[in-house]
C-alpha cells in the first residue's frame, strides 16, 4: 500500500510517499481502508519535534517506517476474531491511538474497534474525518470542562480553526450567546457559523469589551511559558471572565500559579483540556456522529489535498492560521 512515512524529524519536506506493507490485525482490531485523513497541529508539531515524537506518537526506535496521523474515515475491510461492533464494508470514522501510533497516513490503517463508530450515511468521508480529534476537543472543553448551558456567554478564541469552528457550533447547540474571536478575514465564516457576536483579536483588545463571559475557550498558541503576569493572553481573557468563570485552555499549560491565584482571587477555574483515552470516548463520538448526521455540527474543508501532497497540507497547518480541517484522500 502506499503511505507517507517520516524519515527524519524536521520539515515538510521530510514527509514522502512511499510502498509498505499493509498492516495485519489484532484479534480486537479492524483493517481500514482509508478514504479520508484529516491532519491537526499537533502532527506538525510532532513532525518536527524529537521529544514529542517520542512522547506523542510513542517513538520506540525499532520502527521500520513512521507513519505519523490520527484521524481517518474509512471502509472495513476485515475483522479480527474477537470483533463484536463491525463487520466487512461499514463505513467508519475516528481518532485512535492517541497517544500512540495510529499510522493514520496511509491507504489501509489497523484500528481497534472499540475507537471506532459508525460513519453516518448522510455525511461524507471527508467530514466524518474532520469531526475526530478537533470535535472531540472542542467537546472536552466546552461541553466535558465547562459544562456549557443555555444562556452561557461563551468566548471562542481561534473561532475559524479546526477546534474553534466545532466549538462555536457546540456551543449553539446547547444554547449559548456565542462570541467568536478570529483574523477579521473570517468574519463572515465564524458569524456563519452562528456565533452571535465577533471581535477581530488583531484590531481589538476582547477584554475592553466583555467582563462577563461565563465560559472562555481559549485555542491561542504563545510561545511564552503562561505564568501570572498580566502580559500573557490567558490573563487577558481571565479579564473577561465574571467571577465564578470557567477558562478553558487547549493549548498553553497555565501553571499551579496562575490556576491557584485565578480561583482565589475571582473564583474562576482554570485548566488545560485535551483529548485523552477515557471511558467516555465511544460516548462522546457517537453523540458527535449524531451531531452531524442532524446538520447540528458541520465540517468546514479548507482544502483536500491527495495523500501523496501531505508535505503542503503539512506547511498550511504549522501556520496556525488554517480555517476549519485540511484533509486529504488517498
Amino acid at each position: 500500500m502506499k503511505a507517507i512515512i517520516l524519515k527524519e524529524v524536521g520539515g515538510p519536506e521530510n514527509l514522502i510517499l512511499a510502498d509498505v506493507p499493509v498492516p495485519s490485525i489484532k484479534e480486537n482490531e479492524v483493517l481500514v481502508q482509508v478514504k479520508a485523513v484529516a491532519i491537526n497541529p499537533v502532527d506538525a508539531f510532532v513532525r518536527r519535534n524529537q521529544a514529542a515524537l517520542e512522547m506523542i506518537y510513542a517513538l520506540k526506535g525499532n520502527e521500520e517506517n513512521i507513519i505519523l496521523g490520527w484521524d481517518v474515515a474509512g471502509i472495513v475491510t476485515q475483522v479480527g476474531s474477537t470483533v463484536t461492533r463491525f463487520q466487512v464494508g461499514d463505513e467508519v470514522f475516528g481518532n485512535f491511538n492517541f497517544i500512540g501510533q495510529a499510522n493514520a497516513y496511509a491507504e489501509f490503517v489497523a484500528a481497534p474497534e472499540h475507537e471506532l463508530v459508525i460513519k453516518p450515511e448522510n455525511v461524507s468521508f471527508e467530514e466524518a474525518a474532520g469531526a475526530t480529534m478537533a470535535a472531540l476537543t472542542a467537546w472536552a472543553s466546552v461541553v466535558k470542562f465547562a459544562e456549557v448551558k443555555k444562556g452561557d456567554k461563551v468566548i471562542v478564541y481561534g473561532a475559524s480553526g479546526g477546534v474553534g469552528h466545532y466549538a462555536v457550533q457546540i456551543a449553539k447547540h446547547f444554547g449559548a450567546y456565542v462570541v467568536g474571536v478570529a483574523s477579521g478575514d473570517n468574519k463572515d465564516f465564524v458569524l456563519g457559523l452562528g456565533a452571535d457576536e465577533f471581535f477581530d483579536y488583531k484590531t481589538q483588545a476582547v477584554e475592553d469589551f466583555i467582563n462577563d463571559a461565563d465560559i472562555v475557550h481559549d485555542a491561542v498558541w504563545v510561545e511564552a511559558d503562561v505564568n501570572s503576569t498580566e502580559e500573557t493572553h490567558l490573563a487577558r481573557s481571565l479579564k473577561t471572565l465574571k467571577e465564578g468563570g470557567i477558562l478553558s485552555s487547549i493549548v498553553v499549560y497555565p501553571d499551579q500559579q496562575f490556576i491557584d491565584k485565578a480561583k482565589t482571587e475571582r473564583n474562576i477555574t482554570v485548566q488545560r483540556v485535551n483529548v485523552t483515552p477515557n471511558d467516555t470516548y465511544l460516548k462522546d463520538m457517537e453523540t458527535i456522529a449524531q451531531l452531524l448526521s442532524e446538520g447540528e455540527i458541520k465540517t468546514y474543508t479548507s482544502h483536500v489535498f491527495p495523500l501523496a501532497e501531505m508535505a503542503k497540507a503539512h506547511e498550511i497547518i504549522q501556520t496556525k492560521n488554517a480555517v476549519g480541517k485540511i484533509i486529504l484522500v488517498p
